[in-house]
């Protein structure tokens, strides 16, 4: 037996059917888009590869806010990465959450801590990181980045190195 063919030996791929039950939003014909912030739309399933740790990584080019001073509206790339335990988010649900946040009334800051927090709460997972790029507005841009790794594992660490080397060389990534 080669080392690739014992990774794999034993593990299941399928998904009970209550499972897929249980996630609402895919395969939805009727999809409702709220008109405001909505952490209730987010939903997961189980992680059937917790026998190693992977990266899950989103990205939402169309992010949209508000101004809670002006209204005008916010736009940002929304980059989000995380290695599950439990839990996995459930991609359409992710979406509409993120959707909700179109009139909603916060800054850049608030808004990227509200969605990590969101999703640590949803998932618990072992590390999670939340990068916004914003478009300029008024001639400068806004680009918060939070992190969060599981207290006393080794994912603590790698939150604070990653914080401790976020964006060191910013002149070097073409982001615009």
């Amino acid at each position: 037996m080669t080392a690739t063919e014992a990774c794999w030996e034993g593990m299941t791929v399928s998904r009970t059917k209550d499972e897929l039950q249980q996630i609402q939003h895919l395969g939805n014909q009727h999809t409702t888009y709220t008109g405001t912030y909505d952490p209730s739309v987010l939903e997961s399933f189980a992680n059937k590869h917790g026998d190693h740790d992977y990266f899950v990584k989103f990205n939402c080019p169309e992010f949209t806010s508000l101004c809670p001073k002006t209204g005008q509206p916010d736009y940002a790339t929304i980059y989000i990465s995380y290695v599950p335990d439990l839990r996995l988010v459930e991609s359409k649900s992710l979406k509409l959450y993120l959707f909700s946040f179109r009139n909603h009334g916060d800054f850049h800051e608030d808004c990227i801590n509200i969605i990590m927090k969101d999703l640590c709460a949803l998932l618990d997972p072992k590390y999670i990181e939340v990068w916004g790029k914003f478009l300029p507005r008024g001639g400068i841009s806004i680009d918060p980045y939070c992190n969060y790794g599981k207290p006393h594992t080794p994912w603590e660490n790698v939150a604070w190195q990653r914080l401790a080397q976020h964006d060191l060389y910013p002149e070097t990534v073409n982001n615009r």
